[in-house]
């Protein structure tokens, strides 16, 4: 099975429940930032190298098509199939059917979330289903799992209580098998996904980063703030902004708290370029008895405040306080306190770095889907995977000023062949 290279997006919906702002706009060119939401959505798919797009659309069609046209503007690739305002989704996708690709990519027009679609895609080879969902945690929801991944039920109107994932509208379709299932085309999708599901043939991607919607003015304005490109890099603790205690040791009291020569520097040219810091820290001498919580509130306030006197702002401080066998997700390398600093600053942690010294920093960044550099000898990472790599090693975060800068350079030189 080859990548996809297709992305289907379902565009014709009415979007009721954005009105007065939907009554003479369809949903997907609501504004965020001054582009619609529907640019968003593409330019995050031609960052995944996929340019070739075909636009189901309804209602006010020709808003949409005016704005886009064929996509050649930002180097895209699009078709319309264009139908009634009455046309259910599944309906929009059978009447469109002689466009599609055997495998694509199939989104709603009012999800965002970052996704790994290599990492998507490896699974929809593993499971080897027709249909392959990606879900979030939330209760109540509309979808079951399986130990394996594998969907167990589907009930879309969430009134099963016992269901705790939800669909957020990014799949991966096989096109024959899909529309195999298909009763009638009058229908929408969630009945055939219903359907399929009830034969166990939809396979699901967990995504625990939040994702962010347009579906309500409240979100909608949250998810403008999240889209808007910020300027944050977190940045481990220990090994990176001050020195280590010896092995089997932690930092218990302000007065043992080094500063890392140069580090400082480093934070005050980054903050004088509008760069903010987020601390990402594992804190094990908590659970160890070793560090009392008061005195570690004391040593970050210390550090923030020695900070502030440089103009470097510390936004938040992430500690996990748990032993490595307690098997929590906040601890590094699991990537949840990665995951809480951005549903809470609303940053989009794939536009972001993780500056570490470990190599748990690194794996903590590929799981996350955010970049990382490593300060550190570059042998360290002779174990880690291709994907786990940093985009740059360097032994101080001083000389890595250049790399940080250009990373958080708009990607507009990207071309797809």
């Amino acid at each position: 099975m080859s990548r996809p290279e297709q992305a289907v997006i379902l565009c014709g919906g009415l979007g009721t429940r954005l009105r007065p702002y939907t009554d003479h706009m369809p949903k997907p060119m609501i504004l965020c930032n001054g582009k619609p939401f529907l640019w968003h959505l593409l330019q995050q798919l031609y960052e995944q190298r996929i340019n070739r797009f075909i636009l189901l659309t309804g209602y006010l069609a020709e808003k949409i098509e005016s704005y886009f046209g064929d996509g050649s503007t930002w180097g895209w690739k699009i078709q319309y199939s264009e139908g009634p305002v009455e046309w259910d989704t599944g309906k929009r996708i059978w009447e469109a059917r002689e466009k599609l690709d055997d495998s694509f990519l199939l989104l709603y027009s009012d999800n965002f979330v970052p996704f790994p679609l290599d990492k998507v895609l490896a699974l929809h080879k593993s499971n080897q289903k027709p249909l392959t969902i990606m879900v979030s945690p939330k209760e109540p929801g509309n979808i079951n799992l399986d130990e394996t991944g594998i969907v167990q039920k589907y009930n879309n109107n969430r009134s099963d209580k016992s269901l705790d994932y939800v669909e957020i509208g990014y799949m991966i379709v096989g096109k024959s098998q899909t529309l195999a299932f298909y009763e009638v085309p009058e229908c929408s999708f969630s009945s055939v996904l219903k359907k399929m599901a009830s034969q166990h043939q939809v396979s699901a991607w967990t995504q625990y980063d939040a994702y962010h919607s347009i579906s309500d003015p409240k979100r909608w304005k949250r998810t403008e703030e999240y889209l808007y490109p910020k300027k944050i890099i977190l940045i481990d603790r220990d090994g990176v902004i001050n020195n280590k205690a010896p092995r089997g040791e932690h930092i218990s009291r302000w007065e043992d708290f080094e500063w890392i020569q140069g580090t400082r520097e480093a934070m005050k040219h980054l903050a004088q370029e509008g760069f903010q810091f987020i601390v990402i820290s594992n804190q094990a001498g908590i659970a160890r008895g070793m560090v009392e919580l008061d005195e570690l509130d004391r040593i970050h306030q210390n550090m923030k405040d020695e900070l502030q006197k440089d103009n470097i702002e510390i936004l938040d401080i992430y500690v996990c306080p748990h032993h490595w066998d307690e098997g929590c997700f906040c601890r590094k390398p699991n990537p949840g306190m990665l995951f809480q600093a951005s549903k809470d600053h609303l940053f989009r942690l794939d536009k972001t770095l993780l500056i570490g010294d470990d190599t748990r920093d690194c794996q903590t960044a590929e799981k996350a889907g955010c970049g990382s550099i490593f300060i550190g000898k570059e042998a360290e990472l002779k174990n880690l995977t291709k994907e786990e790599q940093p985009i740059y090693s360097s032994p101080s975060m001083l000389s890595s000023i250049d790399i940080i800068l250009k990373y958080f350079l708009p990607s507009a030189s990207l071309k797809i062949t």
